[in-house]
């Protein structure tokens, strides 16, 4: 499985930016699961990885993002679809808990009171930036071995324009702003996006 990134989404994010793949229960599914992989691993004890159904077999990128009071604490995901939907939001969840390095561990005290946003990855593809859609696609952007993701809500809560949105890509990558002009690669992707808020 590729490393996991971490991202930064705005805890007023919640807008629907690709069609409806999941259904309302596997929605609710995978956010439970989301948090009990957080609290199994603050109670030592083993959760089943075996996704219920076969939809949830499918691989899928994914980025678990966690609130707590509104503010972000803990935000990671895979950009590759690697794995299982089930298991990569496993994963991301625990790690956003407990190794997104911007923020201290989550805790017993924490864990009850988290909000929980799952974002679910189309693959990435190359695109071109004309083709870029603010508000539909995020960006995976990489040159001499740096990568930077955002994912499409990002640009929606900073109202950024398509340009604007390139270039904060290449930023988070540690590139120049121009980079996605001179040579970068520049692959996107769209997410199905959902929280404990639609429930």
């Amino acid at each position: 499985m590729s490393p996991p990134l971490h991202n930064s989404p705005p805890a007023a994010a919640s807008s629907q930016v690709a069609a409806e793949e999941f259904s309302p229960p596997e929605r609710a599914l995978l956010l439970r699961l989301a948090h009990d992989s957080i609290s199994s691993a603050l109670e030592d004890r083993a959760i089943t990885l075996d996704p219920p159904t076969p939809h949830l077999t499918e691989p899928r990128g994914a980025f678990t993002s966690l609130y707590l009071r509104g503010d972000l604490r803990g935000c990671v995901g895979y950009v590759l679809p690697a794995s299982s939907v089930y298991r990569a939001v496993a994963e991301t969840a625990r790690a956003a808990a407990f190794e997104d390095n911007r923020f201290p561990p989550v805790t017993r005290d924490e864990a009850p009171h988290l909000e929980i946003e799952l974002s679910i990855l189309s693959p990435p593809q190359p695109i071109l930036p004309e083709a870029v859609e603010v508000g539909r696609h995020g960006l995976l952007i990489s040159q001499h071995g740096r990568r930077g993701l955002l994912l499409p809500q990002v640009a929606v809560e900073h109202k950024w324009d398509r340009t604007i949105f390139l270039e904060q890509t290449c930023r988070k990558a540690r590139l120049p702003p121009d980079a996605w002009q001179k040579g970068a690669t520049l692959m996107a992707f769209t997410a199905e996006i959902f929280s404990d808020k639609t429930f």
